[in-house]
Order: C-alpha cells, then sequence, then structure tokens
C-alpha cells in the first residue's frame, strides 16, 4: 500500500471510529435490532430459510451490535461461527451457541468464544460472512479495524476459488460516496453492505 493511500485510510478509519464513539446506547440497540432483521432477511434470501452456517463476529461497544443478528440466526436455525485471532493475521472459528463464554484475545483488542478451534476448511461449508469494518464506499471498498485479519481471510477464500457471499457491517453513515475510499490492486472488493437500513448492493450507483 503506498504512504499516501495508507494515511488516507487511517484517516478515515480515525474520523468514523470517532463517531461511533459519540454514539449512546439507544443509538446502538436500535441500530442492532435493525441490523438482527436484515441480516436474518437476507440470510433466508440465500438460504430459502433451510438450516445453514454463516461467519460472524461479535460486535461490541461502539461498533455496530451484532450479538442481537448472531441470536436471530440461531433463533433460526442456523449455526455459527466466530473467528479467533491467530498468529500471522490468520482466522480461525469456533462454534457459537447462547451462553457460551468469551475470553480476551492474545492477538488483538476483541472478545473470542472459547471452544475447539475450526481452521479455514470449515469455510467449504458457509453460506455467507459477515464481517466487521470502519467505512464502505459504494465502489465497494472497505476499511476495516486494521488489523488486517478479513484482508488474510478474503484473500485466502479467493486463493481457493471460494465464492462465498459476504457483506460488511456499518452504520449508514459509514455507507461512502464512490471513491471515497483508495483501493489498491490487491483490495477485494466488498460485494454487499450491510447497514440498519437494509442491505446495500455493491457496487451502488445511488
Amino acid at each position: 500500500m503506498s504512504q499516501g493511500s495508507s494515511e488516507a485510510k487511517a484517516d478515515i478509519r480515525a474520523r468514523h471510529r470517532a463517531r461511533r464513539a459519540a454514539t449512546d446506547a439507544t443509538q446502538r440497540d436500535v441500530a442492532g435490532a435493525a441490523l438482527a432483521v436484515h441480516g436474518a432477511a437476507w440470510a433466508e434470501q440465500l438460504t430459502g430459510g433451510t438450516p445453514s452456517t454463516f461467519c460472524a463476529y461479535l460486535g461490541v461497544a461502539p461498533e455496530p451490535p451484532t450479538l442481537p443478528l448472531i441470536s436471530e440466526l440461531h433463533r433460526r436455525g442456523h449455526t455459527i461461527l466466530l473467528p479467533v485471532c491467530e498468529p500471522g493475521r490468520r482466522l480461525s472459528w469456533t462454534y457459537w451457541t447462547p451462553g457460551v463464554e468469551f475470553v480476551r484475545s492474545r492477538y488483538a483488542p476483541v472478545l473470542e468464544p472459547a471452544g475447539p478451534r475450526l481452521d479455514l476448511g470449515i469455510m467449504a461449508s458457509v453460506a455467507a460472512l459477515f464481517i466487521p469494518a470502519t467505512a464502505v464506499d459504494r465502489d465497494g471498498n472497505r476499511i476495516g479495524q486494521g488489523g488486517g485479519y478479513y484482508d488474510v481471510l478474503l484473500a485466502a477464500l479467493a486463493g481457493d476459488g471460494l465464492e462465498i457471499p459476504f457483506a460488511a457491517v456499518v452504520f449508514e453513515s459509514e455507507l461512502l460516496p464512490a471513491g471515497s475510499i483508495p483501493a489498491e490492486d490487491f483490495d477485494r472488493r466488498v460485494p454487499a453492505a450491510l447497514t440498519p437500513s437494509g442491505l446495500i448492493r455493491l457496487p451502488d450507483p445511488a
């Protein structure tokens, strides 16, 4: 990544993190409930209601809350996998069920589910992924949290020829106009953004 692109992305990430920090608990609760409705509807479209496996993550304040979405998918009979950070910016996966214990990650400032870890091979059984982002533009360019874990994951999936649907979870204000986020040749564009207003297919000419 060029220094200019790196600095631009860092600036966008910092601005949106500050905006998230100013979001109150009631706003996050409302957003979380709406994300659950729209995310579950997308899952229904993808699977026709057949019990399937979805990868998600635990979004905690000030991120968009994802626990309501995870819980709703589970209520509808789906299997949920949550990520665990590993060395080398790799992710492994652990099954989530209500009441599962969460522990602090050894490698990133996040909470992770305790339990047996599954490697990338589990992706062959996954219907779709819900991934974190700090911002997404309408061209489908994404800024993550800065750790690079999902960049590595998406590159690995593409390298294995696994075309799994995925959506970045963001607040409405984090869906930016086309061209807002610098793109590098190795970046993989996000095909959809899940917001509290609904699922937005990308690239979006709006």
